[in-house]
């Protein structure tokens, strides 16, 4: 090749691809050597070439018009996307039930629930959980009990009765002059608002 060809080769779209031994206008070196084929060979091979293209793409237009039919008769059904997400989830889900793995896995499951440490372990869980029950239930009407106890205690009664009495005369207060003060001498404070 001379080097005008080579420029041309290096800027064609089909660069680093090498050449298309289909394409006669391309010379290429040693072309018959590499495919052994005669013009007559290839002529028949580009023939056959060009009918399974023709059958591809008739494939892929039936092929199309396989897929827009099912999606009418799908939309007549009223089956939307969603529904059939969920027919193939449940379908997943009955294939992953039958497989040999999950089987294995559910019998292994089955034998450990049966085993004598895992009864063991469960009593021991709900025995637990029993005395937990009755520990917080007795903790609580001890609670109970003692607040009872703290509210009929005199030193109770007595800050009881302080309360009552510091709102008696708040309330008494507030009806004289109409605005409430805090209890204590009567200064300026008595006509100030909080």
């Amino acid at each position: 090749m001379d080097s005008a060809n080579q420029d041309i080769n290096l800027n064609s779209p089909k660069k680093g691809l090498g050449a298309d031994p289909l394409d006669a206008d391309v010379p290429m070196e040693g072309a018959v050597g590499v495919t052994g084929l005669t013009e007559d060979e290839k002529e028949e091979l580009n023939l056959e070439l060009s009918k399974v293209e023709e059958e591809i793409l008739t494939l892929r237009q039936v092929l199309s018009a396989k897929e827009h039919h099912a999606g009418e008769l799908k939309r007549r059904l009223g089956l939307t996307p969603l529904s059939e997400f969920r027919q193939n989830l449940s379908k997943s889900w009955q294939d992953v039930q039958t497989s040999n793995v999950y089987l294995s896995a559910s019998a292994t499951l089955e034998d450990i629930s049966r085993s004598e440490a895992y009864k063991r372990t469960q009593e021991t869980f709900s025995q637990a959980g029993q005395m937990t029950s009755a520990a917080l239930s007795s903790m609580g009407t001890a609670i109970s009990r003692k607040l009872g106890d703290m509210r009929n205690s005199p030193s109770f009664r007595s800050f009881e009765d302080k309360v009552d009495n510091l709102k008696h005369k708040m309330a008494t207060r507030g009806e004289g002059n109409g605005v409430t003060s805090p209890i204590g001498s009567s200064s300026s404070q008595d006509h100030a608002p909080f």
